[in-house]
């Protein structure tokens, strides 16, 4: 031992439905662990101020910005990443519309996109678009222009609702 005293401590996240043991040093953000000590690689980096949206995941059912929350503050918390939302043999009904609808672009923003809207709908199956609007705000596209991933959302809220 180099004679330094180790400040960090193993936290135990719970993400998309597994349980995962990390060591995490003070001040390291839940975007920093997820990416780069769990290799999370779904979960964006934008950034790294909460402004574009790009680490969006869900935290107990809310989006959040990864790039905000402490990975300590997630202890005990449900974590959703968008690989957590479907998989490759069976997407969730977001997933197919948005990639029906032509919404998804370079891909960056988009699981955000994805994440927020879900937390809408399952909050408010059946939104306003201006309450879309709302719900995705924090989350920045450059390639869209946002018209796509409106539609597709709204798509979405009918024909989840009414399964």
């Amino acid at each position: 031992m180099n004679g330094k005293k180790q400040t960090g401590k193993e936290v135990v996240l719970k993400i998309n439905g597994k349980e995962e043991k990390v060591f995490c040093q003070p001040g390291e953000t839940l975007l920093y662990v997820l990416r780069n000590r769990l290799y999370r690689t779904e979960v964006k980096e934008g950034c790294g101020k909460g402004d574009c949206g790009a680490c969006t995941v869900l935290l107990d059912g809310v989006p959040v910005d990864a790039c905000l929350v402490l990975a300590y503050q997630a202890e005990g918390k449900e974590i959703l990443t968008v690989k957590g939302l479907g998989t490759p043999k069976n997407i969730h009904p977001l997933q197919k519309i948005f990639i029906e609808n032509g919404s998804i672009q370079c891909g960056f923003c988009i699981p955000g996109q994805l994440l927020s809207a879900k937390a809408l709908l399952e909050k408010k199956p059946r939104p306003s678009r201006e309450e879309i609007k709302r719900a995705i705000s924090g989350n920045l596209c450059r390639c869209t222009g946002y018209k796509k991933i409106i539609e597709a959302i709204e798509e979405a809220s009918e024909k989840i609702s009414h399964q």
